[in-house]
């Protein structure tokens, strides 16, 4: 066949192809677009998961007859005022998106420049441009683009049902609104409302935190840790959940550049490197980071839907990610998520009605309903407000009044079983008989609230310790508030001592890949710091000469295999370094006060008192939580105080 140029609405829809994948993929890139434009409102509808319809409507600046002709033309853009492809400061840049949007759907575009008298409006139906027409608008700019994949039915056919294609919407929607605090942005399918944001309020760091907590939920919002941190003119800036506030996939972490929504590999690496040390394998943290950077120093056009980005410098940026969130986690001290204690109060919450016992009764909830402001279903079974008799549970008096009956029900009255709890009815084990104490040996406790995690009161179960503060009570797990404890003295001596190497009787030959067996090697005097002594021994053969002592009878062979593969993908030695805390959180764990051993009060306020003043105690080395604590207004609700 001889060589040929494709005809102009073919190209467009093979860059359609590439661009707009989807109709979220079409929403992002008009998104994009208004908020270059300065726009400070975006309301967003789409019908039939985008496919019938996808209107996005903004504030901003608005375009004369003249430009809007050559926004629908490949190629023609506002955002690149040089010709320098790397010095790209705005959202989007490729110059295809509308064009190509045009040439799959019907494309309408209305818009009205600011200080301009009227608006204009022009159609591209399957690639076909027309010219501009008057029009009528307000302000700003509408596009609609309608039929999406008409022109493509193939397409149209690989697209998932509304629902799904709506939610793919709504996530790029707000992970934008994330980016982009003062914006405010609404969401609906055309009939009724979905996501509504206004603009946040105040400097960018908090408005963050407001936006983010409308999106990621109030749990975030409160158990979050702010993170800034500049690094040679490169800034990142975010907030990260607690240890303890962690979710079982990725979903939750948001990683920006210069505004703009990656997934970008190398940053998912160092969030994950900088919470190897406190999250179990298979949990992820919640967190949102914005990374400031020269446009000169990142590419963001390695991918067409500019979803990744590519790095000058790829160490400066992991470093600075690590080094910011470690040192973040670090102020928040001891520390540990509202989630820990919620989620306890829901396991103390009864079990739903139905189940029936051997003795014929029925568990029913709580006797405690809301009252006023409460939830809208008014339901007994709810957690907080004041008792009240319509909250009763069905058959609840009826078993109160037999129980109290007198003889007729074979029992004697509830007055005489009280009074005769003393013989015949005793406990199973009696108090000890009260002594007045005398005051000459009484100790001064310090005050419930003049300590963080408060004053020990007693040891359940020779297993957990029960604390009293200002606001409730902190019960904590002697055994993991412990392990944490010795876990961050040998790592701090560590640091201090440096690691003790072990030499091997005979030196371990390991063959490689000789690219690989050069980025171990060119690393070498780091790894020697870490314990790891190794030298080359001809192409693609590393030879180990001394290793880690804590390593103890480690598999060199595959530490060294691991090294290599890491050392391609992150430019870090971090399967050394993990294993090293993996050996010291194991010694922790066998050198920690175990469960079954009995504390006096003061090594119980002792322990507490060190749980304060060393960072990251709110979790042990497994990622689980040390301590649960219980507002003093909960517990209330659990009894219906309140």
């Amino acid at each position: 066949m001889p060589i040929r140029l494709l005809p102009e609405t073919l190209v467009n829809r093979i860059a359609a192809g590439e661009v707009v994948e989807r109709p979220a993929a079409a929403v992002k890139e008009l998104v994009e677009n208004a908020i270059d434009a300065g726009a400070t409102r975006i309301d967003v509808v789409a019908r039939d998961g985008g496919k019938s319809l996808i209107a996005v409507t903004d504030d901003g600046c608005g375009m004369t007859p003249d430009e809007l002709v050559l926004a629908v033309e490949r190629h023609a853009t506002s955002k690149l005022p040089g010709d320098d492809l790397l010095d790209i400061r705005s959202l989007g840049f490729r110059g295809e998106a509308l064009p190509s949007i045009g040439a799959v759907s019907c494309l309408t575009i209305t818009s009205r420049a600011r200080d301009a008298d009227s608006a204009w409006s022009l159609t591209v139906d399957a690639g076909a441009k027309g010219q501009p027409q008057p029009a009528a608008l307000a302000q700003g700019t509408r596009i609609e683009v309608r039929d999406l994949f008409a022109a493509v039915p193939a397409r149209l056919k690989f697209l998932k049902a509304s629902r799904t294609e709506y939610d793919h919407i709504a996530d790029c929607l707000e992970r934008l609104a994330m980016a982009h605090p003062g914006v405010a942005f609404t969401l609906s399918d055309g009939g009724r409302g979905g996501l509504r944001l206004s603009a946040a309020q105040g400097d960018l760091l908090d408005a963050r935190l407001t936006r983010l907590g409308a999106l990621m939920g109030r749990d975030f919002q409160e158990n979050a840790v702010p993170v800034t941190a500049v690094r040679e003119e490169v800034s990142l800036a975010g907030w990260i959940g607690l240890p303890t506030l962690h979710r079982p996939t990725a979903k939750h972490q948001h990683l920006f550049v210069n505004g703009r929504p990656v997934r970008d590999k190398l940053m998912v690496g160092a969030v994950r490197a900088a919470y190897a040390d406190f999250l179990p394998r298979d949990r992820h943290p919640m967190l949102a980071l914005f990374l400031d950077i020269d446009p000169q120093e990142v590419d963001v056009n390695v991918h067409p839907a500019k979803a990744e980005v590519r790095f000058r410098d790829q160490g400066l940026v992991r470093g600075l990610i690590v080094g910011s969130l470690k040192h973040a986690l670090a102020e928040a001290g001891h520390r540990a998520s509202t989630t820990v204690g919620l989620a306890t109060l829901g396991a103390l919450r009864p079990e739903p009605a139905g189940d029936t016992t051997d003795s014929g009764f029925t568990p029913s909830p709580l006797p405690y309903g809301r009252s006023g402001g409460g939830s809208s279903s008014g339901t007994g079974s709810g957690w907080g407000g004041s008792y009240t008799p319509a909250a009763v549970p069905r058959g609840l008096a009826e078993r109160s009044a037999a129980f109290q009956a007198p003889t007729q029900t074979g029992l004697p009255p509830l007055q005489g079983r009280l009074s005769g709890f003393g013989n015949g009815f005793a406990p199973a084990a009696r108090p000890p008989e009260y002594r007045v104490p005398d005051p000459a040996t009484l100790k001064p406790e310090p005050p419930p609230d003049s300590h963080p995690l408060g004053a020990a009161r007693a040891q359940v179960h020779t297993t957990y310790i029960v604390a009293q503060t200002r606001e409730g009570i902190v019960i904590v797990d002697q055994h993991a508030a412990h392990e944490r404890l010795v876990y961050e003295r040998m790592k701090t001596a560590l640091l201090e001592g440096g690691v003790k190497r072990q030499a091997l009787l005979i030196p371990e030959l390991i063959e490689l890949d000789e690219p690989s067996a050069n980025r171990l090697l060119a690393r070498s005097a780091e790894l020697a710091e870490l314990g790891l002594v190794i030298e080359g021994f001809g192409n693609g053969c590393v030879m180990v000469r001394e290793v880690p002592a804590l390593l103890g009878q480690s598999d060199v062979k595959n530490l060294i295999r691991d090294l290599a593969e890491e050392l391609s993908e992150l430019g870090d030695a971090l399967s050394l370094k993990e294993r090293l805390e993996e050996v010291c959180a194991t010694m922790a764990c066998h050198g920690s006060v175990r469960a079954g051993r009995s504390l006096s009060v003061d090594e119980m306020n002792a322990l507490l008192r060190q749980m304060e003043a060393t960072p990251h105690s709110g979790q042990c080395n497994h990622g689980r939580p040390t301590y649960v604590e219980l507002k003093l207004a909960d517990i209330e609700r659990l009894f219906g105080r309140r």
